[in-house]
């Protein structure tokens, strides 16, 4: 049935749109569009539907099997995710996210609202670090928030409201604290290297002076906002901070394994940190770190087979990154772009700006990953605004903010989104929701309060 739903959605398109694309690139569009739909609706298992989808666009014609069908699957950032998640599997086995949740717990845990702070807080320190979010958010961050609703009896099937909230802050943080630095997103340095080819400069500093005062609001009001949107059941931890004092006791001090987590841990955290100096790719560090997890016997090969959402991830994330890099390469997002342009012609620059910047950000439902968005895009509309008139410095920033800030929307807008998904506290109706919901947040602030710090610092 879903197969024959993909079949007609491309039939009736094909022949309906203007012919100004070939077939290939419209064929796809459609098999994109009916498999998202196929995700929301949920006739099956998430990793059957984008099978199902990836199997029509082979049968009719829209990709060849060897060399374009298959290609998500040489994509590092699938294979990221699924290393992510082993040497996550090393936090959970070694107890050492556990010690270092209940201490986070010991620190902050008398309120749900407190230890959601402690997570945001924790990801800003961080975040001018590390310049991957995928390593931050799924490497660093997911371990000790995972740690935190097994410390609070909080599973996807028991008290899920807990960890549903928590899984969202760490998360919606990640986002927020990618666009505040330069440093703090893979994608930050190519935006700045195509603005630079356009003539106009982006420096860590005037980066980061845009965004502070947008960015620190918005990371204040993130954790007010997901209480209401993700509403845990407990808002007050009873006893959490007693708990986690008895827990670290019974710990008792760091086990050699620990230790060596510890150790791996660090090594990672240093080739993440200063990734540009020793020029070795983010997913590159986690292949090694679980190496190094095999090599000291934190895990098993058994361990990382009975992982079995890392796979189904790996599964429909490759799958995604496929259909999205070809929908550029067969040019539909070239003429997507040349259309959406044309709306914009009797308008001023700011006008342009404002318009552009909106059909930028929610473009990002057609992409499974930041880096893709931006080179297919990014240049693209900055020269649009500016030759009609927008201020250069205003509009290079404004849509490199976007950038990092849209990812919020889906469970695959970004590389660490399908590890928090994955983790099941939240539903994919809860996830889209709650991510609709923040880029109207993040649009708002950044748009509103960050137009007027930006007036006031001479950035236009």
């Amino acid at each position: 049935m879903f197969n024959l739903l993909l079949c007609v959605i491309i039939g009736i398109l094909v022949y309906l749109v203007p012919h100004s694309l070939s077939p290939q690139a419209w064929g796809l569009f459609s098999i994109f569009i009916a498999t998202i739909l196929g995700i929301i609706l949920r006739p099956y298992p998430m990793g059957a539907v984008t099978l199902m989808g990836l199997c029509v666009a082979v049968l009719t014609g829209v990709f060849d099997l060897q060399t374009e069908a298959l290609s998500g699957f040489s994509s590092p950032i699938p294979w990221l995710v699924v290393m992510v998640f082993f040497v996550s599997r090393g936090f959970i086995k070694t107890k050492l996210g556990l010690r270092i949740a209940y201490n986070f717990i010991n620190l902050m845990g008398k309120r749900t609202l407190t230890l959601g702070y402690s997570v945001a807080l924790s990801d800003l320190l961080i975040a001018p670090f590390v310049p991957s979010n995928t390593a931050r958010a799924g490497g660093i961050m997911l371990p000790i928030v995972k740690s935190m609703c097994a410390a609070l009896d909080s599973t996807p099937t028991a008290n899920a409201s807990l960890g549903r909230y928590l899984m969202q802050v760490m998360f919606q943080s990640n986002v927020i604290t990618s666009a505040l630095f330069l440093t703090s997103c893979a994608v930050n340095p190519l935006v700045q290297k195509f603005a630079l080819d356009l003539g106009i400069q982006i420096t860590w500093g005037n980066w980061f002076l845009g965004s502070i005062v947008p960015g620190l609001c918005a990371l204040f009001v993130m954790p007010l906002l997901i209480m209401v949107l993700a509403k845990p059941e407990i808002k007050v931890l009873t006893g959490a901070k007693e708990y986690a004092q008895k827990e670290l006791r019974d710990l008792g001090s760091m086990s050699t394994k620990e230790w060596l987590m510890s150790g791996i841990f660090g090594i990672m955290l240093t080739l993440w940190m200063f990734e540009g100096y020793f020029h070795v790719h983010t997913a590159t560090v986690a292949f090694f770190g679980v190496a190094l997890c095999l090599i000291c016997d934190i895990i098993t090969l058994e361990d990382m087979l009975a992982e079995k959402e890392a796979w189904h991830t790996l599964i429909w994330l490759s799958i995604l990154i496929t259909m999205s890099t070809y929908l550029q390469k067969f040019g539909f997002i070239t003429w997507f772009v040349g259309s959406l342009a044309g709306l914009t012609q009797g308008m001023t620059g700011m006008q342009t700006l404002v318009i552009l910047s909106l059909l930028y950000f929610y473009s990002h439902y057609f992409f499974a990953g930041n880096t893709a968005q931006v080179s297919a895009m990014y240049a693209a509309f900055v020269g649009v605004c500016i030759a009609a008139g927008a201020p250069p410095l205003l509009t290079v920033l404004v849509l490199g903010y976007c950038s990092t800030l849209f990812s919020s929307m889906t469970h695959y807008g970004t590389a660490c989104a399908p590890m928090v998904f994955a983790q099941g506290y939240m539903s994919l109706k809860t996830w889209w929701r709650i991510g609709l919901v923040f880029s109207i947040f993040n649009l708002c602030i950044w748009g509103g309060i960050g137009s007027v710090w930006w007036k006031i610092v001479g950035i236009y």
